[in-house]
């Protein structure tokens, strides 16, 4: 959730930088296209290869600590939670069960180059009792495989990637501020949707016919007939 908020909220200003200081937008997300761009600036001479790896580590690892110590604090709810309707975090504590410091410790540091959300990994981490300088190294050492691969991309298209890079940081302030705009739009609706759907649904059940209320409604003013002919 907080990693979320802060993706969408840097967004603007990691675009902006990566055409022009990519290792600053690398240290502020992380982000694949950063690392790329650093690692083609110091092929064209601006920064070293050295400082772009550096840089990864805080950059990536920066919510890791925050998903362990969610893993120690609260457990299987929110390895549920995150394993979503695949139930893929039963499957890796199961696994866990069975083969302890085998799984969680290869798990941890390949976590960059799996195709599931990283969270899960470091959840089940803090779930399964790692030490949190273990999970620090090791997470470290996978941020670090994932950025040499990245930084190697980068390097060997050199110029190319500069170019493409710096045309990004010109139009894509304005993209990217566009996709928040729709993106918080589409959100307040949905929202507005879900609201009034649910005040339709509460006003039928409150008029329905079982309502106790609607029962004992008064009729009116009038007396009853035999009190009006009495007095007629």
């Amino acid at each position: 959730m907080l990693s979320g908020i802060f993706y969408w909220v840097t967004l603007p200003l990691r675009t902006h930088l990566v055409g022009t200081h990519p290792v600053l937008s690398e240290l502020i997300g992380g982000g694949t296209e950063s690392i790329i761009s650093a690692a083609a600036f110091a092929r064209v001479g601006h920064g070293t290869l050295i400082v772009v790896l550096l840089a990864a580590i805080p950059g990536i690892m920066k919510f890791d600590p925050l998903y362990w110590w969610a893993g120690r604090l609260w457990g299987e709810r929110i390895i549920t939670l995150l394993g979503g309707k695949r139930n893929r975090g039963a499957k890796y504590m199961g696994r866990v069960d069975r083969w302890g410091r085998k799984f969680t410790w290869p798990a941890v540091i390949i976590a960059p180059f799996l195709p599931i959300p990283n969270a899960i990994i470091f959840v089940i981490a803090g779930w399964a009792g790692m030490r949190l300088l273990t999970f620090i190294i090791l997470d470290a050492i996978g941020t670090l495989l994932w950025a040499g691969l990245l930084s190697g991309l980068g390097y060997a298209l050199g110029h190319h990637a500069v170019v493409v890079a710096q045309a990004i940081s010109h139009y894509g302030l304005w993209v990217s501020i566009g996709l928040v705009v729709l993106i918080v739009f589409f959100q307040i609706r949905s929202q507005r949707r879900m609201m009034r759907d649910y005040a339709q649904a509460r006003a039928a059940r409150q008029s329905g016919p079982g309502d106790p209320a609607a029962d004992h409604a008064p009729e009116g003013d009038h007396a009853p007939e035999g009190d009006q002919a009495a007095t007629s």
